[in-house]
Formats: structure tokens, sequence, C-alpha cells
């Protein structure tokens, strides 16, 4: 019964590959298993190759050090000052929108987490054989200190964080301090915003593919009616902020480098989410849909990649335990609808889901080799 499972899986998996590539997005590419790519430090002025799967974070240097000119190709620092990076990385790729030819583009995976990252042994799965194809940043409590193994992909990929309480402003301010940091990296193409309860539902080159080939950006924005969309707008938002501009959306958001820019850059508007956008609004559900529809509408799919479930209501989407997981959940969420993808209808809509207890690694690392096809690495 158990290898009829996987088998019945592992069809599934080349279906919806090949659902996915073509009108969907283009044919699936192979990428060597290993890359030989150069890690330098950004804000300091000397490079050396890395053999860990990502160059930690370097603490030891001196703020002088680091606000020197930079090397192009890295995003490694201990800058505390959340003005002076976001400086840093409004200038350090000038007019780089994407990548050269010369460069390889990278997807920058930012975590958002309290703390550790208990899923982190089904990301690590995720993530094997595609170095220099991504780049990944962490947020956590300054209090929080421990560090994964020097071989996980994990290691020394925590940025400089402050403290971010539910519901306020700090929220944003810790999505703005992680495109920042990412900015920095100038291979980095396209910022995913990610909890330490997300999961991927796709194997990596599926993920990489969809993003690096997407012409506009994931971000959920729509005119809500309700008292929990349009009746938390605040009036004292006027003449800059309107009514009618006002949109919710999910906090969960993947946008271009062109977008990452513009919301690290605006001193227009986030002042006034942060004054006049306070519970019951919650600035995470509203700012960055709403600034996305005043400035560059067009550059938007109005929509998620991350799944969440609120069929149940409340304040806080479903969350899944291990009682939960199982490959019917999982394929009803790689198949959950069609949406509109590059001008074309696709059957591939969410990469990524939560909530997912950390409970339910153990039943989800035995979905792996199905999950994200293992066995069909060779031929993708």
């Amino acid at each position: 019964m158990a290898s009829f499972v996987v088998l019945l899986g592992t069809f599934t998996f080349k279906l919806l590959v090949s659902e996915g590539s073509s009108p969907c997005f283009p044919r699936l590419n192979r990428f060597p298993t290993s890359m030989s790519y150069p890690y330098s430090y950004i804000l300091s002025n000397f490079g050396l190759p890395s053999s860990l799967p990502h160059p930690p974070f370097n603490s030891s240097l001196e703020l002088k050090t680091l606000i020197r000119a930079p090397d192009h190709n890295s995003t490694l620092h201990s800058v505390t000052d959340d003005q002076e990076v976001k400086r840093r990385a409004i200038v350090v790729c000038p007019n780089v929108i994407v990548s050269s030819g010369n460069t390889t583009p990278k997807v920058a995976f930012m975590f958002l987490s309290r703390g550790s990252l208990p899923l982190a042994p089904l990301w690590e799965k995720f993530f094997m054989g595609h170095e220099g194809l991504y780049s990944i940043y962490i947020h956590t409590s300054p209090k929080f200190v421990d560090e994964p193994p020097v071989t996980s992909v994990f290691y020394k990929r925590k940025i400089p964080s402050k403290p971010v309480q539910w519901g306020n402003a700090t929220m944003v301010d810790a999505e703005r301090r992680l495109l920042a940091n990412a900015l920095l990296d100038c291979a980095n193409e396209r910022f995913v915003l990610l909890s330490e309860t997300c999961i991927p539902v796709f194997n990596f080159t599926t993920v990489y593919n969809y993003l690096i080939n997407a012409k506009q950006s994931f971000i959920g924005s729509f005119d809500d009616p309700r008292p929990t969309g349009r009746g938390r707008y605040n009036k004292q938002m006027l003449p800059k902020v309107s009514l009618a501009d006002w949109r919710k959306g999910s906090q969960w958001f993947e946008v271009n480098r062109k977008l990452a820019l513009n919301i690290i850059s605006d001193e227009m508007y986030y002042p006034l989410f942060r004054n006049y956008c306070n519970p019951p609004c919650y600035v995470d559900e509203h700012y960055v849909s709403t600034l996305v529809n005043k400035i560059s509408p067009e550059l938007n799919t109005n929509r998620s990649i991350t799944w969440v479930d609120w069929t149940n209501g409340g304040p806080h989407p479903t969350q899944y335990e291990r009682k939960d997981v199982s490959m019917a959940l999982l394929e009803g969420i790689r198949q959950v609808s069609n949406c509109t993808y590059n001008g074309h209808t696709c059957s591939i809509c969410f990469l990524f889901a939560r909530k997912f207890h950390p409970n339910t690694l153990e039943s989800l690392l035995t979905m792996v080799p199905v999950l994200f096809g293992f066995n069909e690495s060779n031929t993708m």
C-alpha cells in the first residue's frame, strides 16, 4: 500500500510539473547540483569564497568598516541602524532591477520568526543541491541567540533584529528590515516573506522557475467592504491615502526587486500607517497591499502564493497538527484552484502553505520524496 501511495504521488507530481511547464510558466530548467559561486562582503572591502551553504553574517566588523564603499556581491554586515541599512540597500545596486546576464538571479527567502525554525529540516531538504540560486535571511527576537549546526543552510543567517509585537507597526518594521538586508545582494531578484510555520508545497526547481519567470509580484490586495476592511480606515490619512486607495491583504507577500525598493524607501505613506493604523487596524494587513495599489498596481497579481485556511473564522487561521497532515491535504493545496500567471490560466497558484505546528515535521518529512519529487531530480 505504501508503495502504491508513493507511486500515485509521484505520478501526480509529474502531472503538476507538466501542467506547470506550459502555458503556466516556462519548462523547468535543470540546474547544477552545486555551483561555484563566490561570496564577498558587501559592506567591507574584501571577498572570500565560502564552503558553507551561505557565508555567516559577520558580526565582528566595526560600523566604520561597514559603511565604506561596498563590494556589490554580498550582504554580510552587523549594522543595527535601520536607516543606514536602508540607505545602503537603495544605493548599493544603482539602477539594478534585474540582475545582469553575468549574474545568476537568486530568490531571497526571508523568515520572520519569534525564535527557532522548527520546520528547518524540511526546508533543508527543499534547498538541498541548489546553492547559488537562493539567499536566506532570518529575523528573530534579539534575545534568541541559538544557532543551528554549522552545516545548516540557516547557520548564521540571522540579520540584526529588533523586538516585534503582534498587531502593531513593529511587524512591518521587521518586514522592511528583512527586505533592506536582502536588497544588499544585487543578485536577489525575488523576495519571499515566510514565517516559522510555513512549508514549501513544491520542490525548489518549481518554485524558483515560477518566481524568476513571473512578470508580476504576488501580494494579496483587495477592497474589503466589511468592518475588518474599510472599517479600519482612518480619515486622518487623507489626502495622501483615501478610502478608495485602502486595501487589505495577507502579510505573507512575494515581490520583485523594484517593489522591494519601493517598500523600503517609502517615507510618504508608511508614517501615516504607523500613526493612524492601530488595533483593531493591523498595519501588516494593510500597508503593503495599499502601498502597491497606490504606486504600482500593474506590478501586482493581487494574490498571495502562500496558502492559509481561514474557514474557521477568528483572528488567526487554522493551525495544522500531526493528525491533520496527509498527502491529500497537501495535494489539495497544490491543486486548490486555477489562477492567472503571466496572462495565462495556471493550475499552480500556491507555492507555500501555513500554519503548520512543529509536531507536523515528522509526518512532513515522510512525504518529502513525493512532495519534492526527489526521484525525478535527474529528469527535470
